[in-house]
């Protein structure tokens, strides 16, 4: 047959391609760019997903006692229906949003980033990363009230609710968080 190789011999490798020192600068630079962005604005942005996220859950909630601050790298959870005396829970908030670093270096491996067209949609990307961050904060907060809080957990949420939140939560936090900058880096990327 044809293009078959014969028995016993070996089949033929596809050779790397030859490096790319402008690729590997471009991406260098978009990791170097998002982590100083990252640094730089995490805090001012942990207030605005947690200003987002808590107006969702007051949406959610009849009637709504949740509220969210963002500060010391937490988001602290406070319900209006809890004991004055309970502790409240702090939520660590640089798992929830770091990967806004890989986003930033994979726009970067084009070509001309900053060009206007590619750079206005990698801002796009970000401003759909802040919802997805904001859902996922919802997600994580919810999976806290349904599994975490004892005998009011389970008189508050049912096994269909508690699997939907945890689960959720939970998926964000093994596939969702790194597959998200990917997703919308192939969406806004292409010409």
């Amino acid at each position: 047959m044809p293009g078959k190789a014969p028995k016993g011999a070996a089949l033929p490798v596809a050779l790397p391609r030859r490096f790319d020192a402008r690729l590997a600068l471009r991406l260098a630079a978009g990791f170097a760019a998002g982590l100083a962005l990252w640094l730089l604005f995490a805090r001012p942005y942990e207030k605005a997903v947690a200003t987002g996220a808590g107006a969702l859950l007051r949406l959610l909630e009849h009637p709504p006692v949740t509220t969210l601050l963002a500060a010391d790298g937490e988001f602290h959870v406070d319900r209006s229906d809890f004991p004055p005396a309970s502790p409240r829970p702090g939520l660590p908030a640089a798992d929830l949003h770091f990967n806004f670093v890989l986003l930033a270096t994979l726009f970067a491996m084009a070509p001309h980033p900053l060009a206007p067209r590619r750079f206005g949609r990698f801002w796009i990307a970000a401003l759909l990363l802040y919802g997805i961050h904001v859902v996922a904060l919802v997600f994580q907060v919810e999976a806290l009230y349904a599994t975490r809080l004892g005998p009011w957990s389970a008189e508050h949420y049912g096994v269909l609710a508690r699997n939907v939140w945890a689960g959720g939560f939970h998926f964000y936090q093994v596939a969702g968080r790194f597959a998200a900058p990917f997703a919308l880096w192939l969406a806004l990327s292409a010409p």
